[in-house]
């Protein structure tokens, strides 16, 4: 029986002795059962009944205590996961070099207008500077762009759905005869030359009338870093092509190639029956296996390693300087849910090859051009695939 209070005749609560277990009674402590016989609620009679056990105070506080340690332990493992997090993304984002003054510096009303909600849209330039001096990325040892001193060898618009559930790569010739702000008719890649990022930007605006979001370049030193970086990747050649002039032959099946192998690869043109646009295929051959490695490894799904694939790539890729180091991170992270499948690679449409003047040029087809440049402006290149399945899309069967 519990002591009775003196002056009440109620029962008195005996304190909880320290150390006791939250989840067990006390050695030699009854359970308290409701209703059952000789327990000191439920005796004599005619009394009134007793209201229900309650938990200890000293058990409530000590319960509260463990919860409270507990949500604050959880708490600062989040915050602590969240800060490393961003302290990853601002890391190896802070190490890709950026390039000032990319954009036109036409006026708003001279430019395409971006449409919102549909998507994003970048320029992928690659450089032939002909120099063993890297000019991107951040071992750069001379600028990106010198007036005259080398033209883009590549020039690659990708777009990426609102959703990002899907990717398209367009491959525009760099003998594309275009206007170019300034200097009249001429190749697309002498734009690069006389107005670095800007003009480039600003050409390939107006030719599509599509409004650029992002630029990145890349040189041919940076390309054969960046594949090495990633252990080299695997393309097959479907046909043994034979060596013409310092063109390489190359032999059927799969090859492992490193950096200076890949880079042979995708410069060639001159043993290839479509010259410039079967180079241009050749490049998205690469772009597609070098992301397939990067998708089977994880990294695109782990944050810890694409924070590693974002050192690697500002060794050797330069951005414009509105891509911020949270819109660079977002941008990779937000690719984790894509596959190969949903990549489509393609050529310009292609309007046939000409003349002018001296010049071997490549036309586009005006009309199909124009409908894939609407439907890129407005995010709606699935319609546009399911509605032009005999476009010069990438196959598996690449020269």
């Amino acid at each position: 029986m519990e002591p009775e209070d003196e002056q009440s005749g109620e029962p008195v609560q005996r304190p909880v002795p320290s150390g006791l277990s939250l989840f067990e009674p006390a050695e030699g402590a009854q359970e308290s059962i409701p209703g059952a016989s000789g327990s000191a609620e439920g005796s004599g009679d005619g009394g009134e009944e007793p209201p229900p056990d309650r938990e200890p105070p000293t058990r409530r506080r000590r319960t509260r205590r463990v919860l409270l340690w507990t949500l604050s332990a959880l708490l600062a493992l989040a915050v602590g996961g969240c800060g490393a997090l961003w302290w990853t993304a601002e890391h190896y984002a802070s190490s890709v070099q950026r390039i000032p003054d990319a954009f036109p510096t036409a006026p708003e009303t001279a430019q395409p207008k971006p449409v919102p909600g549909s998507g994003l849209n970048l320029l992928l330039v690659g450089l032939d500077a002909r120099s063993d001096t890297p000019t991107t990325g951040s071992a750069a040892k001379a600028p990106a762009w010198q007036a005259g001193a080398a033209r883009s060898d590549t020039m690659m618009l990708l777009h990426l759905s609102d959703d990002r559930s899907s990717a398209t790569l367009v491959s525009l010739p760099r003998d594309t005869w275009v206007p170019v702000p300034g200097h009249g008719e001429a190749k697309l890649n002498a734009a690069y030359s006389w107005g670095g990022p800007a003009l480039m930007t600003e050409t390939v605006q107006n030719l599509t009338g599509i409004r650029i979001d992002h630029l990145a370049v890349i040189d041919w030193n940076g390309f054969r870093a960046l594949t090495d970086a990633v252990g080299g990747v695997d393309i097959t050649v479907p046909r043994t092509i034979e060596g013409v002039g310092e063109a390489r032959a190359w032999e059927a099946g799969t090859h492992h190639m490193d950096g200076a192998t890949a880079l042979l690869y995708v410069r060639e043109r001159y043993g290839l029956p479509g010259g410039d646009l079967d180079r241009t295929k050749r490049q998205q051959n690469f772009l597609r296996a070098l992301m397939l490695k990067v998708m089977d490894s994880g990294t695109l799904t782990s944050p810890s390693r694409l924070g590693g694939l974002l050192g690697t790539v500002g060794e050797v890729v330069s951005v414009d300087d509105r891509l911020s180091n949270t819109d660079l991170f977002q941008l990779a992270w937000g690719l984790r849910s894509l596959r190969a499948d949903d990549v489509r690679f393609m050529n310009a449409p292609f309007g046939g090859f000409a003349t002018r003047g001296e010049q071997s040029v490549v036309l586009l087809a005006d009309h199909p051009a124009a409908q894939l440049w609407e439907a890129i402006r407005n995010d709606r290149t699935d319609q546009y695939f399911q509605e032009h399945r005999t476009g010069d899309t990438l196959g598996t069967d690449v020269d």
